[in-house]
């Protein structure tokens, strides 16, 4: 596996991670808690990057898309898909939590 790949996969579970967090924080209805926005970000932070990071990186032109190495536009297609697929699928999971366990006493 190419160095490349491994690196914005790990800035992927990362940025997933965080965004996972950090939607945890602001909608305090979703939170999963530390451990469970960190493990649903991550996993979001991967499925978000490897959707949406090819698409953010599309507009930087053809010569990025030929480039094998990391540059900046990579790094940021990977920042930003892996934060909003973490955040996203913090918040799946957080609906999907409170519809079975239901609201509290």
């Amino acid at each position: 596996m190419n160095t490349a790949v491994i690196i914005n996969l790990l800035i992927q579970l990362v940025a997933g991670a965080a965004g996972g967090n950090g939607l945890g924080k602001m909608l305090q209805q979703f939170n999963l808690g530390p451990l469970g926005n960190t493990i649903a970000g991550a996993i979001g932070g991967l499925a978000g990057g490897s959707w949406l990071a090819p698409m953010i990186t599309a507009g930087a032109g053809a010569a990025a898309a030929s480039n094998t190495g990391m540059d900046l536009s990579a790094i940021a297609g990977s920042v930003v898909g892996g934060g909003v697929g973490g955040a996203v699928l913090t918040l799946i999971a957080g609906i999907v939590r409170k519809m079975f366990v239901g609201r509290a006493p």
